[in-house]
């Protein structure tokens, strides 16, 4: 039998003289408890708190189950029960609201960005899978409706954004552990609060931790006019850096120039490889944020000066490159990932974040926006559109 609940009650016949022995499994077919019903009696089990809101009830056929429906909360959510194209994307209108664990909050969802990252992983094509099934996305931002045992710095009622979710983000309530949730201001609605997290501090991990970006220093933002690219451009402008960044449109160019960039290039110029040049006197940048290394990390090495860095943060497939390009400037290229940030690091961005959030610096554009029934065309226009434009987000 097939539950989704937050509260089964498992009861005996009272007919039976033995013991009952019975197992829950959730979906991803992982035995979670072993439960031992005597006679006639009853055993109930919270299963709220499981971030799989379905389970299986194995077992002797003299027992039955009751479900608490004074407890039962619905919402809706996307669920990915299979990996594969958008279309696996599943809306589903029956899903149990999660409660919160120790030290986890539960977040009534506003908004919810759609990252790059969360079509490769939905595709299986990514190095770490979720277990199935599964609710895809990290970024959101809306308001606290309960905290968890042990939670000291949150209340229900602040308006918060994340930068990581235990329960997934493209669903009307999520938990997420309380030092992955953060305060938004009252400068920034729900939408630019979804539009920060992975972003922002995969652009100033980019910069700063991989790329040891310098005040003073030259940096290409190479596909600038999407959220981690407007995010580095703002970012890099600020801490005293010369910004370069390309796009794919007019559109996209002027956006790069409006949040920070010294100059922008239109990357589908045949000749804007040389202009990047020209504006630098022919002397390299520093430093390269790559949004789509598969395509320009060969031409990347030949726009660096010498010592520079190329920082990957986006990569759709293999790339064939010359090492000597490498060995000619001593060149590096070096890769980032926002999940391998210690927590020391993570405490360092937000800080800057919420300095460049009260300077004003700070502000998210947002771009394309979906419905949650619309998650698996903002998955096929994220990766198929012509040019990027700001943050892609999903609405609730």
């Amino acid at each position: 039998m097939l539950f989704g609940c937050n509260v089964l009650s498992i009861r005996s016949s009272g007919t039976v003289a033995e013991t009952c022995q019975y197992s829950l499994r959730t979906e991803a077919k992982s035995d979670f408890s072993k439960l031992q019903v005597q006679p006639a009696r009853t055993v109930t089990v919270n299963c709220s708190r499981f971030q799989h809101p379905k389970f299986i009830l194995l077992g002797q056929p003299t027992c039955f189950v009751e479900l608490d429906m004074s407890t039962l909360k619905l919402m809706r959510a996307i669920r990915v029960s299979e990996f594969g194209a958008p279309s696996v994307l599943k809306l589903c209108t029956d899903i149990p609201v999660p409660s919160p664990g120790l030290k986890q909050v539960l977040i009534r969802v506003h908004a919810c960005g759609v990252n790059p990252v969360e079509t490769y992983i939905r595709s299986g094509s990514y190095a770490r899978k979720p277990n199935l099934p599964y609710t895809p996305g990290s970024d959101v931002s809306g308001v606290i409706e309960a905290v968890g045992e042990g939670v000291r710095l949150l209340r229900a009622g602040d308006r918060v954004f994340t930068t990581g979710t235990v329960t997934g983000g493209y669903t009307e309530y999520t938990v997420a552990s309380e030092d992955g949730v953060h305060k938004l201001p009252d400068s920034l609605d729900f939408k630019q609060g979804a539009a920060i997290g992975i972003p922002y501090f995969t652009a100033y991990r980019a910069l700063f931790h991989k790329a040891h970006a310098k005040a003073g220093e030259t940096v290409l933002i190479h596909g600038a006019s999407g959220g981690v690219g407007i995010a580095a451009c703002q970012i890099a402008r600020a801490f005293g850096l010369k910004v370069l960044g390309t796009a794919g449109t007019p559109e996209g160019m002027k956006l790069v120039l409006s949040n920070g960039a010294h100059l922008a290039f239109n990357h589908r110029d045949k000749d804007y490889l040389e202009k990047i040049k020209a504006a630098t006197d022919h002397q390299g940048v520093n430093v390269i944020i790559e949004m789509l290394s598969n395509v320009n990390l060969s031409n990347d090495l030949q726009l660096l000066d010498f010592g520079g860095r190329v920082i990957i943060v986006g990569c759709r497939g293999p790339v064939e490159i010359n090492p000597r390009d490498t060995m000619i400037k001593e060149s590096s290229i070096i890769g980032v990932a926002l999940f391998f940030a210690t927590k020391e690091e993570t405490s360092e961005c937000a800080a800057a974040l919420f300095a460049g959030l009260e300077a004003g610096w700070l502000k998210p554009v947002i771009g394309p926006e979906y419905t949650l029934d619309k998650a698996a065309q903002a998955h096929e226009d994220i990766i198929n559109s012509p040019g990027a434009s700001g943050k892609m987000i999903l609405m609730m």
